[in-house]
């Protein structure tokens, strides 16, 4: 069996490994020479800790299962083929652009032959399948979907850091509109997923992923308003969430600096996108709860430093993280990029650090911890990663000009005060 993976990113990389590992002739495909470079080679073009994700990728080239390349023509053959590309909104608008989706799915087209199985991984608005999917590929393959080729719609449930986890051991979703098209996307998927396959139609597959994110999201707009009480009224949120836990039923979640990530701040607007009628009003508000905890944080790194004794105006400030997520290098969407551009616009200079996220446009990012910290004023804390939890609180505060901490992921304990340390930090109205 071949089956081309259109994508190697968080998505695409691990399905393709994974699919090599059980003997499919995988042909991964993206438009980044250096994803293909890094693939062809046996590496993963993902930084930050993945587990068995870089071996798999290794075994795979090396039984020339798995090849990678930036031709659309490698496709031709394939069984099936497994479209994984980014599905981004307007930062103004919130309306979904499907640039690159419909690139692929153009590129794509002409490749697709009768009795081949299309399945769409990207995250997509309720709809889209039937009004931008459908009927590019119809146009470019002059084939018609659910008679000569089979479409489907499986949304991936990827996690950074947990992806070949994920991947193969939770429930799947499948959206379909022919039992052939069902029958065969279960064949496939059986290969590589544990979990069960839940069978449905295309909107309602497209519903369920959209409101799985948009769930997720107001879980944590929840516990980061609670924190903003709590900093009120002089409690610590953490506590309070372990108390509120000892309720059967209660699962309240930790609050933080912010949402990231490339579905959780997106995939509630696709979710609310193709509604006219009834205005939602609980998933927006929740948006713009959390999308306010990086200006929180830099309102706290005011006050860090106010009492540290230094104005934030040509301040140093030094932002420990850049990934939205702990122990990865995956940057899309990070709370610490709007806290970054809030702090800049308060009259900071900005220095980030991050053990595992490259520099991306305005960003740049050092790997020497010694260097951010020397001369800073204020400490940020953005992302968890394990190498912050290990600190030299001792070395950090000869460094730094100031001893200034500001923590958005509860890292620190009021233990920082006694060192001599001004703190602030994300729900700790006491510490």
């Amino acid at each position: 069996m071949k089956v081309a993976v259109v994508g190697l990113g968080y998505v695409g990389i691990p399905v393709a490994a994974v699919l090599a590992s059980k003997g499919v002739r995988a042909v991964g495909i993206d438009i980044d020479p250096r994803k293909v470079e890094a693939v062809g080679a046996g590496r993963s073009p993902l930084e930050g800790d993945e587990p068995g994700l870089e071996d798999l990728i290794a075994s795979g080239v090396k039984r020339r299962r798995l090849t990678a390349t930036t031709d659309y023509a490698a496709v031709d053959g394939a069984d099936a083929a497994i479209v994984s590309v980014e599905t981004p909104i307007n930062d103004e608008t919130h309306d979904p652009e499907y640039k690159a989706l419909k690139s692929a799915l153009r590129s794509l087209a002409p490749h697709v032959r009768k009795g081949m199985l299309v399945s769409i991984e990207s995250t997509v608005a309720p709809g889209t399948m039937a009004r931008i999917v459908r009927p590019i590929l119809e146009r470019g393959s002059r084939l018609k979907a659910g008679r000569d080729f089979h479409l489907v719609h499986c949304p991936e449930r990827v996690t950074a850091g947990r992806l070949l986890k994920n991947l193969t051991t939770l429930d799947r979703v499948i959206g379909a509109q022919d039992p052939r098209g069902l029958k065969k996307a279960t064949s496939l998927y059986s290969k590589i997923v544990e979990g069960a396959l839940h069978g449905t139609d295309w909107v309602s597959a497209e519903i369920t992923k959209t409101t799985e994110n948009a769930y997720r999201d107001v879980q944590i707009a929840f516990a980061n308003e609670v924190a903003l009480i709590c900093e009120e009224l002089g409690a610590n949120a953490y506590r309070v969430r372990e108390l509120v836990n000892t309720c059967p039923g209660r699962e309240m979640l930790s609050p933080g600096a912010g949402v990231g990530g490339h579905c959780i701040p997106k995939d509630p607007w696709l979710l609310v996108s193709q509604v006219i009628h009834q205005k939602p009003v609980l998933i927006p508000t929740a948006r713009e709860v959390n999308d306010f905890m990086p200006v929180r944080m830099a309102q706290l790194v005011e006050e860090a430093m106010r009492e540290a004794g230094r104005r934030i105006r040509n301040s140093k400030v030094a932002i420990l993280g850049l990934a939205y997520r702990e122990n990865t290098d995956d940057t899309r969407n990070s709370p610490a990029i709007p806290l970054i551009r809030e702090l800049r616009r308060r009259g900071a200079d900005i220095v980030i650090h991050d053990p595992f996220a490259k520099t991306v446009r305005g960003f740049t990012v050092t790997r020497d911890l010694k260097a951010a910290l020397t001369g800073a004023d204020c400490l940020a804390l953005v992302t968890a990663h394990d190498a912050y939890r290990k600190l030299d609180l001792g070395k950090v505060k000869r460094w730094m000009r100031h001893a200034a901490i500001v923590d958005g992921r509860n890292v620190f304990d009021g233990s920082v005060i006694a060192r001599g340390f001004a703190y602030r930090g994300i729900g700790k109205g006491e510490f």
